[in-house]
């Protein structure tokens, strides 16, 4: 007999028990993976954002606007090569409250030469750049809306009251897996021209630029930033992962307290492992005293108990991973990505996020059994042997 055998055959030996704590560790499984694959949703676009991409805001607040003369200044400095802008729309659908998508007010000449991680058609954008109310959105946009190119497109703004009606003169595509699939560009120009915006009217909200090395972007940056240090409007330019991260400051927190619960809910189930492992010690102390009788050493009887606590976690581990394949990455995150595409660009649960939580599982079945492994490796044959429960 070795330690794997006897491991197998003990496993179902109280087999209601068993399947519940298999059942409970799969779902610790699965809510941990939920938690991270929530946390690396927000952060993917700003993780797998561009080295080249620099974004320049107001230093007070990215609420606050900048003169649109500035955008030739930041053209101007040595190692940017191109530069566009944009001001935030705040996009919605008339007949919903939400969901709310992304909605720039960009300039139709530069904005995807900047973002060419956006495919857009050339006869397309040729003719977004001749129609003043033309948009170009993302395909899921398109597909949200049941709209496409050349179809009338209306909706409406948390910021310029009413309805604003476009026409679609083209869809994008995304390049890469971060870039945002449920965004409408409209022109600069137009929204500048409406009465609606006179608040914001020859200004821009920010400035979004290419530089030539990616390796220099806090040099460039600094750059940017001195040419406007004697302005009465100064500037912040970060990288566009930065960028990208400061939109989630109001979900830091909310993040943070999720990370706060999968610790929680790691220790619960480091709780259960050890409470089952320990019941099943007392009900087989005597049986533990005949095997070191009939010469198994201690440290055979301590292993037998670790293997039966590492195939419990494992295959617990193993049902988990499954639910998260199925349930998540089959399921939960295609609907999400093409219906809340406004929140989470990407919803699926890396390899390495389901790596992770496995070898978690599995040490903290093996940490859930030195203990019970201990107590039973030392006690006296007499008093195993004498013990009945």
């Amino acid at each position: 007999m070795n330690i794997a055998t006897y491991a197998r055959r003990n496993l179902f030996r109280r087999k209601g028990r068993t399947i519940l704590t298999i059942l409970a560790v799969a779902v610790v499984v699965l809510i941990f993976c939920t938690i991270q694959t929530v946390d690396w949703a927000f952060k993917v676009g700003a993780e797998e954002s561009m080295q080249d991409r620099l974004a320049t805001r107001h230093k007070v607040s990215i609420t606050m606007q900048l003169p649109k003369r500035y955008i030739e200044d930041v053209r101007a400095v040595p190692g940017v090569t191109k530069a566009t802008w944009a001001n935030w729309f705040g996009a919605k659908d008339p007949k919903e409250r939400v969901p709310f998508f992304a909605g720039f007010a960009a300039d139709h000449e530069s904005w995807f030469e900047v973002f060419d991680d956006m495919t857009v058609d050339p006869k397309e954008l040729a003719d977004w750049k001749a129609t003043p109310n033309g948009v170009i959105i993302g395909d899921l946009i398109a597909k949200t809306f049941d709209v496409k190119v050349g179809d009338r497109f209306v909706i409406t703004s948390d910021i310029y009251p009413g309805d604003w009606e476009f026409q679609v003169s083209g869809i994008y595509h995304p390049k890469r897996r971060n870039v945002d699939r449920n965004t409408v560009v409209l022109r600069w120009d137009f929204l500048n021209n409406d009465p609606r915006s006179v608040l914001s009217k020859d200004t821009i909200g920010w400035v979004m630029s290419r530089i030539q090395n990616g390796g220099q972007s806090a040099q460039v940056s600094t750059a940017i930033d001195k040419v406007f240090d004697e302005k009465d409007d100064q500037t912040i330019t970060m990288s566009e992962r930065a960028f990208n991260l400061s939109f989630m400051g109001a979900f830091s927190a909310v993040l943070s307290a999720f990370k706060i619960v999968s610790i929680v809910i790691l220790l619960i189930m480091f709780l259960i492992l050890a409470n089952t492992i320990a019941m099943s010690v007392r009900e087989r102390t005597h049986e533990y005293g005949v095997l070191r009788a009939i010469g198994f050493s201690p440290g055979y009887v301590g292993g037998f108990i670790i293997g039966e606590a590492l195939l419990l976690s494992i295959v617990g581990g193993l049902v988990g991973l499954g639910l998260v394949q199925l349930l998540i990455n089959m399921a939960l995150g295609p609907f999400i990505e093409d219906n809340m595409g406004f929140m989470f660009i990407a919803f699926r649960t890396p390899t390495a996020t389901m790596l992770l939580a496995f070898v978690i599982v599995v040490v903290l079945g093996f940490l859930a059994a030195i203990i019970p492994a201990r107590s039973a490796s030392r006690l006296k044959v007499t008093d195993a042997l004498r013990r009945v429960d």
